[in-house]
């Protein structure tokens, strides 16, 4: 923490010697902090904006992630990275038609295009990266990101093992990197009923937590699993990375016409895990944060699932969690349940959930009415007001703003990737209960099973070289 008091004195004392009053006014006005990062004023960093590199440019990122990142001046996005060219290409076009558009301006902004993200984060002028890629091309690019020197906005789940995202948060914070995972629930915008829902649950609205009830979807079996030709504009080898050589087919990468659809990988187990990652590492970020168990997880847990025995999709369908946390909480998580998070206590109980608004047009169930969004046993409970002496949990406008605050200001985003790998491993520690027919015991603090070799053998998974994290240098 000291280096970093010294980084931002020293930034102060660059913006007073160099007469940046206006940027510095310019920041105050939009609600950004006056300190800025030195790569940002530096001579390389055109209009003083914080220059972002876009690493992989699918439904995610044309949908979501670009969009809430560039409705905020500060940013400039200045490049893109995808191993399928084709999509490259998109990235590059989709970004610049969003600035000259802004701005009226054609080519206001001349977006580079990688094939490599390993060569994009080596640019000088590059602060930050967003990572939109399939999952297990999570942690990897994170680490490599943050031993470049980069902030790093990164789509959940942390990781495809438990492994994975330790090696990530260790080397996130021994570098000092701005880290934000994708958990908008967190925010205001565009559901500020999760927060609310925290903080009365913290403040002992619903008195004593005693259950909590988490619906989650499963996937459906399907795909086709016959080899096709690979297409010229990708490269599959890549693509697959640290995972096992596996024939190419459209099922189980993405779509080649239709970058908003849904893409086949999500659907296969080697790339990962399935609903219970996809939509569990938010709503069980919630059940976290509501609890206060942000930088723990569960201490036992049993499950039950079916897998699919036919076709290309392997990830769990239908499935049952149990969990118990150390404060005696049960957990339970389900497609049985209501798509959301029902908090159960002494004194009621609250459910909240995201309504009819969605992230992407392919969010895998439809929403519910928005006035099923946010409901408890009495309306008084959410109506109740928080005093000034009692828990007030962080404030985060969006998720994508909050991390570009956090650039300039060095200090923790709303969810900081200790937070983010805690989320994860609480729905991988759930996998591998689908995987084991019996109970299974974890110890958060070591983040081990006790006495269980066969569980413990699933906490990480061989990595194919050159790629995976343990060959980051």
């Amino acid at each position: 923490m000291k280096n970093l008091k010294n980084n931002s004195e020293s930034r102060r004392n660059f913006i007073k010697s160099t007469g940046k009053g206006a940027l510095a006014a310019s920041l105050a006005a939009t609600g950004f902090p006056t300190i800025v990062p030195a790569s940002v004023l530096g001579k390389n960093a055109p209009s003083n904006k914080i220059n972002i590199g876009q690493i992989g440019f699918g439904r995610i990122a044309m949908t979501h992630d670009l969009p809430e990142t560039l409705k905020n001046d500060i940013a400039r996005v200045i490049a893109v990275a995808d191993v399928d060219s084709n999509r490259g290409a998109q990235g590059k076009k989709w970004i610049e038609g969003v600035y000259e558009k802004k701005t009226g301006k054609a080519k206001y902004v001349d977006v580079s295009v990688y094939d490599n993200f390993k060569e994009m984060i080596q640019r000088k002028d590059l602060d930050a990266v967003i990572i939109s890629t399939p999952d297990h091309w999570h942690a990897q690019p994170a680490m490599e990101a943050a031993l470049a020197g980069k902030d790093i906005y990164l789509q959940k789940p942390t990781s495809l093992t438990i492994e994975e995202g330790r090696m990530l948060s260790d080397t996130v914070h021994r570098t000092g990197a701005i880290f934000q995972m994708g958990s908008q629930q967190r925010s205001q915008n565009p559901w500020p009923q999760f927060k609310r829902a925290c903080e009365l649950v913290r403040n002992g609205r619903i008195g004593k937590v005693k259950k909590i009830f988490i619906g989650l979807p499963g996937d459906p079996a399907g795909g086709v699993a016959t080899e096709m030709p690979i297409p010229k504009n990708l490269n599959y080898e890549m693509w697959l990375g640290s995972t096992p050589w596996v024939p190419y087919t459209l099922d189980r990468v993405h779509s080649q016409d239709d970058i908003t659809s849904r893409p086949g990988w999500l659907r296969c187990e080697q790339f990962g895990a399935g609903m219970i990652t996809g939509w569990g590492a938010h709503h069980l970020d919630i059940a976290h944060w509501a609890m206060g168990k942000e930088y723990s997880g569960p201490i036992e847990v049993e499950a039950t699932a079916s897998f699919p025995t036919e076709g290309l999709w392997t990830v769990h369908g239908d499935f049952h969690v149990k969990a118990k946390y150390d404060n005696d909480v049960i957990m339970e998580v389900s497609g049985d349940y209501p798509n959301g998070v029902r908090f159960e206590g002494t004194e009621g109980w609250i459910f909240v959930a995201r309504g009819n608004v969605g992230v992407t047009a392919s969010d895998p169930v439809p929403g519910g009415k928005a006035s099923d969004a946010f409901k408890a046993s009495d309306q008084k409970i959410l109506t109740s007001e928080i005093g000034p002496d009692e828990v007030h949990l962080y404030e985060s406008e969006e998720q994508h703003k909050n991390w570009l605050e956090c650039i300039v200001s060095r200090e923790q985003p709303i969810a900081p990737v200790e937070v983010a790998h805690r989320s994860c491993s609480a729905c991988l520690v759930s996998h591998i209960a689908m995987k084991l027919p019996r109970k299974l015991y974890w110890d958060p603090v070591r983040e081990k099973f006790k006495n269980d070799d066969e569980a413990n053998a699933m906490l990480s998974r061989p990595q194919r070289y050159p790629y995976g994290t343990t060959n980051v240098i």
